[in-house]
């Protein structure tokens, strides 16, 4: 959708997100768009690959094994770009003769942390040859697999002013324009609310701007994330308390007893929305709940449960964080008298 103006692209999302909400009967009005700038996307998941001659690093054709070399890529940051030169020495050094490496690069306030997957064996030699690459081109922080090789700067990120280390190939917004804007949609949507919990927590991009402002329960899956949120509170000023607790929201949901202790909650799952957490939401006492979705089509039917559960959704606002594709962010409030 390159070819396609602004304007057009901004509608097309919006209209994605409403045939969503249509299909559940959900009539909602639509309070912006939010679209992210071109060259800002501040992660990818690149592919290398040797060749007879030299290297061939870029993104897979659709449906397709062949790597497409993006000499001037729309979507890829320039901090992004700048690292080809690293990917192609480290593609020389990961992939095997007819293998491929999985490059993952994430832009951070040190410089590009770099995750490199593949089925050749790390050696010592290997080792020291990465660690050469790693200064050479500025990588802050290579890891190999999940085993970090080497950590020239920390790889920071900053969320609502709080540095957080996010473990190796951890999820993270994938721009920082849409970071900000889910941020100030969900500060404002719990504003005034003691105590809230956020589920589906992540390292931390709620959690930790919320907590500016209230005491914050985080909740993920994932123990290495609830460590590094940790580490970021504790090492943060004028924040107020944050907890952390790592469960698995998919088969042990919070329950309405253990929701009821809060104000207001945060939720931000996967793709595949939050089914059973959502219907605890629903049987509890809550009376706000701020809601953001990287899949409309799950939003919807999560939003569906909350409103026959008496909650009002309030007019949503598209976060488009994807150009030109058809994916989309959804964010809402959802208050219950």
């Amino acid at each position: 959708m390159q070819h396609a103006s602004d304007a057009f692209v901004a509608e097309w999302k919006t209209g994605i997100v409403l045939r969503a909400l249509a299909a559940h009967g959900l009539d909602v009005s639509v309070a912006g768009v939010q679209t992210s700038a071109v060259q800002s996307r501040r992660r990818a998941k690149l592919s290398g690959r040797r060749t007879k001659k030299a290297t061939l690093v870029g993104f897979h054709a659709r449906a397709s094994d062949t790597i497409i070399e993006v000499p001037d890529c729309k979507l890829l940051s320039p901090a992004i770009m700048a690292t080809m030169p690293a990917l192609n020495a480290l593609t020389i050094l990961a992939a095997s003769r007819k293998g491929e490496v999985g490059l993952t690069v994430t832009e951070s306030e040190s410089g590009p942390d770099i995750r490199i997957d593949t089925d050749k064996d790390l050696t010592e030699d290997l080792r020291v040859q990465l660690a050469g690459v790693a200064n050479e081109f500025g990588i802050a922080r290579l890891v190999w697999k999940d085993e970090p090789v080497v950590t020239v700067r920390t790889p920071l990120q900053s969320f609502g002013g709080v540095r957080v280390v996010p473990p190796p190939g951890a999820f993270l917004q994938a721009t920082k324009d849409g970071e900000i804007a889910l941020q100030q949609a969900v500060l404002a949507i719990v504003a005034g609310a003691n105590r809230v919990v956020d589920l589906f927590a992540g390292s931390g991009t709620f959690s930790l701007p919320i907590s500016r402002h209230s005491e914050v329960h985080a909740v993920e899956g994932d123990k290495v994330m609830m460590t590094a949120l940790d580490a970021a509170w504790r090492q943060g000023r004028e924040l107020r308390k944050v907890s952390t607790e790592t469960r698995d929201l998919f088969r042990r949901p919070l329950l309405p007893d253990e929701l009821d202790k809060f104000d207001a909650a945060v939720i931000d799952p996967p793709r595949a929305g939050a089914e059973a957490q959502i219907a605890e939401i629903a049987a509890s006492a809550l009376k706000t709940v701020a809601m953001v979705s990287c899949n409309p089509v799950t939003f919807a039917r999560d939003a569906k449960a909350l409103i026959a559960a008496g909650f009002v959704m309030e007019p949503l606002t598209v976060v488009d964080q994807f150009r030109w594709s058809p994916h989309t962010e959804v964010v809402a409030a959802f208050n219950r008298p």
